[in-house]
C-alpha cells in the first residue's frame, strides 16, 4: 500500500513542505478520532491537470480505540469525484468547518459528518472528514467534555497548531484517551478527570477531589504539565511514588489566538509495565554475569592446561594439552560475546573476529601465514554458535598449522593464505575455507580421520548440527591447497 507521501506526491500538487506537514498530522490524529469517538478520513485535491472534473483522495484514514469502526473498508488510496462530497468541497472552498451528512458506500443511510480544513501557511492542503457512525453501546458520561475538546483541536488544526512541530501526540506508546483524561485549564487547574485517571492519582497518593485545584496543590509536582502550560509544547513525565508505582502524564497544550487555554492530560497507569522491564533487566543482567562467569572459568581451566603443558616433558603431550587448551579458549569467546549482549541469539561475525586472533596468537606456523574473512552469517542462534565456533577454529588452525609445512621457513616466495568465506544460503549457514598450500594426501578420507581435531570437526557437524562436511585437494591449475565446505541448517532441531 503506498504511503501517504507517495500518494501526496504522485497524485497532488502539494509541495514537499505541506506533505511533511499532514505526515505529523497523520502521527497524531488519533488523538481526534479517540476525543471524537469517529471515524476520520484525510482527503486532498488530486492533480487535475488532466481531468475534466474535481477529485478528492483519501490519504489517511482513523479508526477510533473507544468506539466501533462505522467503516470496514480500508479507502486510503481510493479517489473519489468532489461532486459525491459536497461538504469537503465547501471546507476547501471556504477554508471553514462545514457540518452536514454524507452518504458512505459501505454504510446503509446518511451519517453526521464534520468537515475540518487543514491549513498549512495560510492555504488549505486537506480536509480531515469526522464520520460519526451509529451509537453502538452507552456513551462515555464525559462525552460532551471530549467533544467540546476536540472542537477545540479542530479549531487548532484549521490555525496550523495542531499538529505540533516539537513531537508526536498520543502515538505509539504514549497515553491514549482511553487511559485516563485530566482536563487542565489556562491556570492549571483541573477542569475534569475521567475515572480512569481518578484511578491513577489514588496511585500517587490523591484522595481528595481534583477539580478546580492545580496539580501541585494536590502533591503532585507535575513540572511536565507546567511546560506545557507555559511554552505551549506537548510533553511527558512519568512520575514514580517508590519502586511499586509510576504515572505517565502526557501534556496536549490547547491553543486560540496563540495562547494557551488548557492542557488535555492523557494519564497511563504503567506501574505493571516498569515493574516488567526491570525484571527484564534484573534478569538479563543475571544472565550476562553467568556468561562472564562461565568465560573466566574457562579461561581459568584454559590456563591450567597452558601450565600444565609447560611442565611436561612429552612433545606429544603438551601438544595435546595446548590443542585441548585452543579448544577450551574457542569456546570461552562464544561466551565474551554473550557476557556482552545475553541472549537466544549472538552475532556470530563477532566470534569469528575472535576467533582468527585466537589462531593467529595460539598458533606456530614455521611459514607467513595471513588469514582472510569474506562475507558473514549474521545473528546465529547460541546453540548452534558454540559447536560451529569450535569446528571452524580446528579448521582454521589445522590449515594454519598443516597446510604449509613442506614450504619451511626460508621459501619467501610463496604466501601462504587462509581464506573464509561466509554465508547464508537457502535457509543454511555456509562455511568456506580455502588454503594455498600442499593439499590433502591421497588416500585421505574424513571418515577415517588422521587427527583428533578433525574427528571433533566431524561429530559437531554431522551429528550435533545435522550438517555437512566436505574436505578436498584443490587441482594444481587451480592454484592448489585444500577446499573445506560446511553447511549448516539454521533451523535445525539442535
Amino acid at each position: 500500500m503506498a504511503t501517504l507521501a507517495e500518494l501526496a506526491t504522485q497524485r497532488t500538487r502539494l509541495d514537499e513542505p505541506s506533505i511533511d506537514h499532514l505526515i505529523r498530522f497523520i502521527a497524531s490524529w488519533s488523538l481526534l478520532a479517540d476525543l471524537a469517538f469517529s471515524d476520520m478520513l484525510l482527503m486532498t485535491k488530486v492533480d487535475e491537470t488532466h481531468r475534466d472534473d474535481e477529485y478528492f483522495v483519501v490519504v489517511g484514514q482513523m479508526r477510533p480505540n473507544n468506539r466501533s469502526t462505522s467503516i470496514n473498508d480500508d479507502l486510503v488510496g481510493t479517489t473519489h469525484r468532489a461532486g459525491n462530497w459536497p461538504l469537503v468541497r465547501q471546507a476547501f472552498e471556504y477554508g471553514k468547518r462545514v457540518v452536514g451528512e454524507a452518504n458512505i458506500d459501505d454504510v446503509d443511510d446518511h451519517v453526521p459528518v464534520w468537515c475540518v480544513p487543514v491549513r498549512y501557511n495560510g492555504v488549505v492542503v486537506a480536509v480531515m472528514v469526522r464520520l460519526q457512525g451509529r451509537l453502538r453501546g452507552s456513551a462515555s458520561l464525559f462525552e460532551g467534555q471530549y467533544l467540546s475538546v476536540f472542537e477545540r483541536l479542530c479549531d487548532m488544526v484549521s490555525a496550523s497548531t495542531f499538529p505540533y512541530r516539537e513531537d508526536t501526540v498520543a502515538g505509539p506508546g504514549l497515553p491514549r484517551v482511553g487511559d485516563g483524561v485530566i482536563l487542565i485549564d489556562g491556570l492549571g487547574r483541573v477542569e475534569f478527570a475521567t475515572p480512569n485517571a481518578v484511578n491513577a492519582l489514588h496511585r500517587l497518593g490523591v484522595y481528595t477531589s481534583s477539580e478546580g485545584k492545580t496539580l501541585h496543590e494536590l502533591g503532585v509536582q507535575a513540572r511536565a504539565i507546567e511546560r506545557s502550560l507555559e511554552f505551549a509544547i506537548p510533553t511527558l513525565e512519568e512520575i514514580d511514588r517508590g519502586h511499586d508505582v509510576a504515572i505517565l502524564f502526557h501534556g496536549v497544550p490547547l491553543i486560540e489566538d496563540q495562547v494557551v487555554t488548557g492542557v488535555l492530560t492523557l494519564v497511563r497507569d504503567v506501574s505493571d509495565l516498569r515493574q516488567l522491564n526491570r525484571l527484564v533487566l534484573n534478569k538479563e543482567a543475571a544472565v550476562r554475569e553467568v556468561h562472564h562467569r562461565v568465560k573466566n572459568n574457562l579461561q581459568t581451566i584454559s590456563s591450567l592446561l597452558r601450565l600444565q603443558a609447560r611442565r611436561s616433558d612429552e612433545p606429544e603431550t603438551r601438544t595435546a594439552l595446548h590443542e585441548a587448551e585452543r579448544r577450551v579458549r574457542s569456546i570461552a569467546v562464544v561466551h565474551e560475546v554473550l557476557s556482552r549482549e545475553p541472549g537466544e541469539e549472538v552475532v556470530f561475525d563477532e566470534i569469528v573476529r575472535s576467533l582468527v586472533l585466537l589462531v593467529e596468537d595460539t598458533v606456530l606456523a614455521l611459514h607467513p601465514v595471513e588469514i582472510v574473512v569474506n562475507g558473514e552469517l549474521g545473528v546465529l542462534s547460541t546453540d548452534l554458535a558454540t559447536p560451529l565456533a569450535v569446528a571452524l577454529a580446528e579448521l582454521l588452525t589445522n590449515a594454519v598449522e598443516h597446510a604449509f609445512t613442506d614450504f619451511g621457513g626460508t621459501d619467501n616466495d610463496h604466501v601462504g593464505v587462509v581464506t573464509l568465506n561466509l554465508y547464508q544460503e537457502e535457509g543454511n549457514a555456509v562455511a568456506e575455507i580455502r588454503d594455498n598450500g600442499r593439499g590433502l594426501r591421497d588416500d585421505f578420507s574424513l571418515d577415517v580421520p588422521t587427527s583428533l581435531g578433525l574427528s571433533i570437526v566431524r561429530d559437531l557437524i554431522r551429528v550435533q548440527l545435522y550438517g555437512e562436511i566436505e574436505m578436498r585437494s584443490v587441482a594444481a591449475v587451480d592454484g592448489g591447497g585444500t577446499f573445506v565446505r560446511v553447511v549448516v541448517p539454521l533451523s535445525a532441531r539442535l
